[in-house]
C-alpha cells in the first residue's frame, strides 16, 4: 500500500489504517508509512494514557477526602468509599509505568484541585477540606493506606 493510499484509508477507517500500519512496520516497510498520521496517533496514545491514570488518581483523592472529612456521611458510606479506593488503586497499579508515575507526581496539585472541586459540590460546601493536597503520591498509591 502506498503512503497516499494509507493517508486516504486513515480518513475512512482508522482501525484498518492501524492494522495496515502495523503490517508495514512488522515487514520493515518504513518508507511506505504514513508518518504524519502515525505521529498523531502516537501522541494521542500518550495523552490517553496520561488522562487515564490522572482520572484514576483523581478518583482515589475524591474518595479519600470523603472518607476522611465527610464525617456526617461516613457511617453510611465508609465501606463503599474504601472499596472504591481499593478498586481505583488496583486499576492504577496495573497501568502505571515509571514515566506515568512521574507525570502523576508533576500533576498532583492540579489533579487534587479537580478532585477538591468535585467533593465541594458533592458535600454542598458543608465540609472544610484542605486547600492543598494532604497526601503524598506514595500514600495515594499504597493499596492499604487508609483502607484497611
Amino acid at each position: 500500500m502506498k503512503v497516499n493510499d494509507l493517508k486516504q484509508l486513515y480518513e475512512i477507517d482508522d482501525y484498518q489504517w492501524l492494522e495496515e500500519t502495523v503490517k508495514l512496520i512488522k515487514n520493515q516497510q518504513f518508507q511506505e508509512l504514513d508518518l504524519e498520521n502515525l505521529v498523531e496517533e502516537l501522541e494521542d496514545l500518550g495523552r490517553e494514557k496520561k488522562n487515564a491514570v490522572a482520572s484514576l488518581l483523581e478518583q482515589i483523592i475524591r474518595h479519600l477526602l470523603l472518607l476522611q472529612y465527610w464525617t456526617n456521611e461516613s457511617e453510611y458510606n465508609a465501606v463503599h468509599w474504601q472499596e472504591e479506593i481499593y478498586n481505583f488503586r488496583t486499576q492504577l497499579r496495573r497501568r502505571l509505568t515509571t514515566n506515568l508515575r512521574n507525570y502523576l507526581d508533576s500533576e498532583l496539585n492540579s489533579i487534587y484541585k479537580d478532585a477538591l472541586g468535585f467533593v465541594k459540590i458533592k458535600t454542598q460546601n458543608s465540609v472544610k477540606f484542605p486547600l492543598e493536597c494532604p497526601y503524598s503520591l506514595d500514600q495515594l498509591l499504597d493499596i492499604d493506606w487508609l483502607t484497611s
